[in-house]
């Protein structure tokens, strides 16, 4: 354990923690990043870790504020300025007719009933460039203007985009995650992407069934005129009048969907670029303008002067300055998980878990799967689970004989269980659905990634006995 922490001090200060965060958020008035913070705090006392930040040998800095706020900082500083800018993009595109477009030309493209699966295939495509919380937060407002224009539930329409990110990012490269992984067991990149693209599938699906037949039911939410989700008694979708919006004085479907289109093209350009090593001269500048922030601001740009074109001055800025207060709440919780699983990561305690477990008698093939798994769920970031999974298991599952293909495979499906608080994604899904409750938040997101894990589980088992 780093700086001499007992790990099972550790785990008992987790426990306690996670209990009083749990307590804080379901049973008192106090607000989820407080409670996040708190629960923090909790953790790194209870566990031992000093209470002033210390230097370690390394030169490391040491201590329960230094991971608090490498924790927050470092969550915010990789999706903050594009979590900022893609609530911005999003009130353009509300405020100009574009979601209108986008949500007419998606009904025509995949007809009635089928709205969530041309969501979910949307994300399934679009993360493979791009990570999900941002995707997500660019591509929301198609889902709530096809919520408002057919009247389906905004939850069961959301989740089913989300999973559809969720699933590709956490299992095809070159999404850094599975890129890492590969990398780790020494496998094929192009065949493991084969591979995990036809084992996403029935992922999705599991994911789809559930937000149609179960969330889009239960959570009847609608946004309304001025963009609130409201809650109202579950009604049938109204087909008939979706399907005849009135299309005039909206803006065309190339000029609505550049926003998207561009950012997505560079940061796919930018990824692949990057992993085939193609850097230099003119592709240096592709691969900078291929950068999360950089591209999604320039996509930002292209609304502002192509759509925002029909608002005038005061009015485009004042839409921009809505987005940007409703992005301060998603920001604060997402930072606030990012503290909880940073002081997890720096204590040591996952990895002292997952050392644990290298060293039973659990079969080859289970063990990255259940470290993935144990990981996700302590310290929330499933890259982080999947790539320890892989660093401490591949040694092993190659002297076993075991196909490494296989073994990646499990460390990339144990990294979608049970999103919860210490989880960006889980606070970006459910604040941007306008989901507060926490028993509500839970059931609307992290069952949706078990449901994933669990079929992923299966596949793997059933792989098991052909690899």
């Amino acid at each position: 354990m780093v700086g001499g922490l007992s790990g099972e001090r550790m785990m008992i200060g987790l426990a306690i923690g996670i209990i009083v965060l749990i307590f804080l958020v379901l049973k008192t008035k106090v607000q989820a990043f407080l409670a996040l913070i708190v629960c923090t705090i909790i953790v790194g006392v209870v566990g031992g870790m000093p209470l002033t930040n210390i230097t370690l040998e390394d030169g490391k800095t040491f201590g329960i504020i230094n991971s608090i706020t490498g924790g927050f900082g470092g969550t915010l500083g990789s999706i903050g300025i594009i979590i900022g800018f893609g609530v911005m993009m999003g009130q353009i595109f509300e405020a100009t007719g574009a979601a209108k477009t986008m949500a007419f030309t998606f009904l025509k493209l995949f007809g009635k009933k089928r709205e969530e699966e041309a969501l979910a295939l949307t994300g399934f495509l679009v993360s493979i460039p791009i990570f999900c919380d941002s995707g997500f937060v660019v591509l929301s407002p198609i889902a709530k203007a096809i919520s408002r224009a057919t009247k389906k539930s905004v939850i069961g329409l959301g989740v089913a985009l989300a999973a559809g990110l969720v699933v590709t990012h956490s299992l095809v490269p070159p999404t850094p995650g599975p890129l890492g992984v590969c990398g780790i067991f020494g496998i094929d990149v192009g065949t493991f992407i084969l591979l995990t693209i036809v084992l996403s599938v029935p992922m999705v699906i599991g994911c789809i069934a559930y937000a149609r037949l179960y969330l889009g039911k239960k959570y009847y939410n609608i946004p309304d005129e001025n963009g609130n989700i409201i809650s109202l008694p579950y009604q049938e979708p109204d087909y008939e009048n979706a399907f005849h919006m009135d299309e005039k004085g909206l803006p065309g479907t190339l000029e609505s969907f550049m926003p998207l289109l561009l950012p997505i093209l560079l940061i796919l350009v930018n990824t692949v670029a990057s992993a085939l090593g193609k850097t230099g001269g003119f592709m240096d500048v592709l691969i900078f303008l291929g950068q999360p922030i950089v591209a999604v601001g320039l996509g930002l740009l292209v609304a502002i002067f192509t759509l925002g074109r029909v608002l005038d001055r005061h009015t485009a800025i004042a839409e921009m300055e809505k987005g940007m207060e409703s992005a301060g709440i998603i920001m604060l919780v997402t930072g606030g998980g990012g503290a909880l699983g940073q002081i997890i990561k720096d204590s040591g305690l996952g990895t002292f878990m997952a050392e644990g477990l290298a060293q039973t008698a659990i079969p080859i093939i289970i063990l990255p799967l259940i470290i993935s798994t144990l990981m996700r769920f302590i310290q929330g970031s499933g890259t982080v689970a999947m790539t320890t999974a892989a660093s401490i298991s591949a040694p092993i599952i190659i002297a076993s004989g075991v196909n490494p293909t296989l073994g990646a495979v499990a460390c990339c499906v144990g990294s979608l269980f049970f999103g919860y608080f210490n989880d960006s994604y889980f606070w970006v899904v459910n604040r941007t659905l306008g989901v507060k409750e926490a028993k509500d938040q839970l059931t609307i997101w992290s069952v949706t990634s078990t449901i994933a894990w669990a079929i992923g589980v299966v596949e793997v088992v059933i792989l098991s006995f052909f690899m």
